[in-house]
């Protein structure tokens, strides 16, 4: 194998990874979001049905503006600019919540609709650009159209079971060892982190090829 081939397929390990985290944080932070409500709106059905359907209207959009977005110049460092936006969008979560939430309380007196604003204010905007990020990295590991589906299918499997790992982690443990802010400040972190990661390997790269073509 060359060195470009092993470059590449390392790559590609490492798009997956990203995949695999974005979808631990979506679920992580949409099983925060119930306990983030919870003091204000209670915890029953109608609560978790504002919840759900705001972060499957944001991820529906955030799939949308990802595809949209993978065809304009794709690249690994776009894409983890992309890692560390998500990030900076959910710092306010930690940091706005509790006063943003009493507010909403005190404005809207019927709990099924004031816990569909909370869910709106908090979770609606961060929401999208982690939803950006599945389409977006389909984008980056498909070199021809007939391999595109395996990708595909190879991807959202990824991210699926990243999302199921950040289910039970975060129900089982993280919620016991952490409060919540913790871990919101640990899933900013985490995307930062590889955010920044990506953008450096990508600029590595750049620069690897600028010195072998003059080579």
């Amino acid at each position: 194998m060359t060195k470009s081939a092993k470059e590449y397929n390392l790559q590609n390990y490492f798009i997956y990874l990203l995949a695999l985290s974005s979808g631990f944080c979506i679920m992580g932070v949409e099983l925060l979001a119930g306990r983030i409500l919870a003091p204000f709106f209670g915890s029953s059905v109608h609560i978790w049905g504002s919840i759900i359907t705001v972060f499957m209207l944001s991820l529906s959009l955030g799939y949308l503006l990802g595809g949209k977005l993978s065809t304009r110049s794709a690249s690994l460092q776009h894409f983890g600019v992309i890692f560390i936006v998500a990030a900076l969008m959910l710092l306010p979560i930690a940091n706005m919540s509790p006063w943003l939430m009493e507010i909403i309380f005190l404005a809207i007196e019927d709990a099924r609709y004031g816990s569909l604003a909370a869910s709106m204010a908090l979770f609606f905007i961060p929401t999208i650009f982690l939803g950006m990020l599945s389409p977006y990295a389909v984008r980056l590991l498909v070199k021809s159209s007939h391999e595109s589906g395996q990708v595909a299918g190879k991807l959202y499997f990824v991210s699926t079971l990243g999302s199921a790992l950040g289910t039970i982690m975060t129900s089982f443990y993280l919620v016991l060892w952490f409060n919540i802010n913790q871990i919101i400040y640990s899933f900013c972190s985490l995307l930062a982190c590889l955010g920044v990661f990506a953008v450096l390997l990508s600029k590595s790269k750049l620069r690897n090829k600028i010195a072998a073509s003059h080579a």
